[in-house]
């Protein structure tokens, strides 16, 4: 083998290298992103434990404004917008939250009234008792 072969195979060779290089780059750049579903998942659970907590009798605009935007994180992701979709599903995992917190203070304050009138009638029968000695 000459000399002047074997610079053209070393040529040849880093070419192609170069060539494959760049072949491999553009098709992991062009591959799409993976669908946000920890965040997807997050959300339909969030939003699980809301309607377990009833709150769609307690706080059924935060849990609508949660299923809204699950719904348009899913879409996000049939279009291929996982930035948006992951954005999205986040909201609605808080919103999903912030309708279980709602749902939790109301159930608290109707518990809270309802001692109230209990020691109400307490302090009646009482005084009741009291005058009757």
């Amino acid at each position: 083998m000459n000399t002047d072969t074997i610079r053209r195979a070393f040529r040849h060779f880093g070419l192609f290298t170069t060539l494959m290089f760049a072949a491999l780059t553009l098709v992991a750049c062009a591959s799409a992103p993976l669908p946000p579903t920890e965040s997807l998942n997050g959300a339909r659970d969030a939003i699980a434990s809301a309607e377990q907590a009833e709150a769609r009798q307690y706080a059924g605009a935060e849990l609508e404004e949660a299923n809204r935007h699950l719904a348009a994180a899913v879409k996000a992701v049939e279009e291929e917008r996982m930035t948006e979709a992951d954005r999205l599903a986040k909201q609605a995992r808080v919103a999903a939250e912030l309708a279980v917190a709602r749902t939790e203070a109301a159930k608290a304050a109707a518990i809270n009234l309802e001692m109230g009138r209990g020691a109400e009638a307490l302090d009646e029968e009482m005084q009741r008792q009291g005058d009757q000695q």
